[in-house]
């Protein structure tokens, strides 16, 4: 299997992006060589590995999962950058 500049072309559109010749033969270029690569692990024997649960290391084990007080309304926005009285000010985002 190869991606070709239609397929670039397909999935852009499909994206919504604009992109530029040289910008599509890269892409082309790119997603090939991310395909190869990947038949190239599909030729790895890994029968004798077994299946992983986590890919990181699980052995140092994860905080335990426990429920802990709200914060109140004055503590959640001590450190706001831009607050109100009641709210986050955050910058406008849509005119």
């Amino acid at each position: 299997m190869s991606v070709t500049r239609d397929d670039v072309t397909y999935m852009a559109n499909l994206a919504r992006l604009q992109l530029a010749d040289e910008e599509k033969e890269s892409l082309v270029k790119d997603m090939n060589d991310i395909l190869e690569y990947m038949e190239l692990l599909g030729q790895v024997d890994t029968s004798s590995v077994p299946p992983l649960e986590h890919v990181a290391d699980t052995e140092a084990g994860y905080r335990p999962d426990k429920a802990l007080a709200p914060l109140d309304h004055e503590q959640a926005l001590k450190n706001a950058p831009d607050a109100d009285a009641d709210y986050f000010r955050v910058p406008r985002v849509i005119d």
